[in-house]
């Protein structure tokens, strides 16, 4: 996908590095979010083993200012998927999230899987907005379900996106072109 300001591409070996720039610049609160062990040099780099499902977005000067995933579930919820975004913060506000959740989605769709779930802190109202703005909606509200590196305790809500829903609402109203 690219637009005039952004190119989302999947992420290789040779992003790795800068990745971890873009992860450098994150807050304790947004770290305990993404669940990426950011300082698991092995991890990290295991990243790019996979590619399928796995994105970076650039801005016009080529660095890396987003990341996206869906990770499918094992198992009997092998039909679901669990999103993940990361934006770098002098970046937030531009929309770029919704690039990234609208990429994923499609390759999440061309992917097969008929659920893509993602769990938000419940502190950021304009990312719970973002994502039900795109058609996820409430699953779960678990209480005191993460704790940040301070030890404090958060609540995560649980949003998901019922592909088979939502894309045939999409489809009555000529929707799901303009997308592809």
């Amino acid at each position: 996908m690219s637009d005039p300001d952004i190119t989302i591409t999947n992420i290789t070996a040779g992003d790795i590095a800068e990745f971890r720039t873009l992860l450098g610049k994150l807050g304790d609160g947004d770290i305990t979010a993404i669940r990426v062990l950011v300082d698991d040099t092995d991890y990290i780099a295991r990243l790019a083993d996979n590619p399928e499902l796995r994105w970076i977005a650039r801005d016009t000067a080529g660095t890396i200012v987003g990341y996206a995933t869906v990770n499918r579930l094992p198992g009997w919820s092998d039909h679901v998927g669990e999103l993940r975004l990361v934006v770098d913060p002098d970046v937030r506000g531009s929309g770029l999230g919704r690039k990234l959740v609208q990429h994923s989605l499609r390759a999440a769709v061309d992917a097969g899987l008929r659920k893509v779930v993602v769990e938000l802190t419940t502190e950021s109202d304009a990312v719970v907005e973002l994502f039900t703005d795109l058609g996820f909606t409430g699953e779960a509200l678990l209480r005191d379900h993460i704790r940040d590196h301070n030890g404090a305790l958060h609540d995560i809500l649980m949003l998901a996106h019922h592909v088979d829903t939502n894309w045939e609402n999409l489809e009555t109203v000529g929707i799901v072109d303009a997308l592809a």
